[in-house]
């Protein structure tokens, strides 16, 4: 028996990573290869000529799963009936432009996308935050729309800590950091153009873990709300490494962490609680 339709929601989704996560979605990357999908496409006015071309490649390509497109520039339209919300959308800071600026934008942008949320998606809907500053976007939405170092590899003889594998602290607590950091400033420079198949791609893979479960034995990382875990700060959106099973996520408690990692944390935590507290002075 054919599966319902699940109604998928992307905001900015005439922009470079809407324009590359929509397909994705559309070919069973992110639910699966046997459920059907309606997307629902959202954009500011200025890119509605863009969303709508891109609707246009969508029906031309004919997937299979894609029941239906719904591409407008009506938040409250956008929002109705979705059962997945992955918010692409968002200010980008531009030159000359302070942090504050920006973050009074983009709270703008999610206090209205959030009610619009509230009020109309379909009951238990999933929020996925893309894009910048994501965890604080997230905090937003989270406030207006309130229902919403362990990695391993496999080898023969079962799961390895990739720091046992890599036999390198010393490429793993420098290069291969600033490696991940700079990332987005290295495929800007080299694309001239910020990253956008990347995105979208992990886009697919966290709402896949979270709506059809991660494997048993295994956990990924999810920026998910703080309980106060490993000492993080309640309150805060997070990365926690998570199991999720049901729809449902669960923080993995009692991994170790070194002092290296337990630093690289703290700072974290430390920066995101001062990101949070501009977000809400933006809200009064």
């Amino acid at each position: 028996m054919a599966k319902d339709p699940v109604r998928v929601l992307v905001t900015g989704a005439a922009g470079q990573i809407g324009y590359a996560l929509v397909p994705m979605i559309a070919r069973g990357v992110m639910l699966g290869t046997d459920q059907p999908v309606i997307l629902h496409m959202l954009d500011i006015p200025p890119a509605a000529e863009a969303l709508n071309g891109v609707k246009m490649e969508l029906v031309d390509a004919a997937f299979p799963l894609l029941k239906g497109v719904v591409a407008t520039t009506d938040v409250v339209e956008a929002c109705t009936g979705v059962n997945i919300a992955v918010m692409v959308g968002g200010f980008p800071r531009k030159e000359g432009m302070e942090r504050k600026d920006v973050m009074t934008k983009n709270v703008s942008i999610y206090k209205s996308q959030a009610s619009a949320l509230e009020k109309h998606a379909a009951a238990g809907c999933k929020v996925l935050v893309v894009a910048n500053p994501a965890n604080t976007n997230a905090l937003i939405l989270k406030e207006f729309y309130p229902d919403v170092n362990h990695a391993t590899v496999a080898t023969p003889s079962g799961d390895k800590p990739v720091r046992e594998l890599v036999k390198d602290d010393v490429w793993l607590n420098a290069e291969f950091i600033t490696t991940v950091q700079q990332r987005g400033a290295a495929i800007i420079k080299a694309r001239k153009l910020s990253s956008a198949l990347s995105a979208a791609s992990s886009a697919c893979d966290h709402i896949r873990d979270w709506v059809l479960g991660t494997t048993e034995g295994t956990w990924v990382s999810m920026g998910v709300y703080s309980d106060g875990s490993y000492n993080v700060p309640a309150g805060l959106i997070y990365s926690f490494p998570v199991t999720c099973q049901n729809g449902e996520w669960k923080i993995v408690q009692g991994l170790p962490i070194d002092e290296f990692s337990r630093k690289k944390l703290d700072l974290t935590a430390e920066e995101l609680s001062e990101e949070k507290a501009l977000a809400y002075s933006c809200l009064n």
